[in-house]
């Protein structure tokens, strides 16, 4: 399917967005594995704490 002109400028700036974004450091002493904020509560030790 072709994408409109306001969809292909949208995904340009998208892309010009994140080339913008500065890469983070590396986190030191942070959870290992997933991002365990994904589902809204942090595992720790198996359990899980809402926030």
């Amino acid at each position: 399917k072709a994408l409109t002109p306001a969809a292909r400028r949208a995904l340009e700036e998208a892309a010009a967005r994140r080339a913008a974004e500065p890469e983070l450091p590396p986190e030191d002493g942070g959870p290992s594995g997933l991002e365990p904020t994904r589902f809204n509560d942090w595992e720790r030790k198996g359990l899980a704490v809402d926030f």
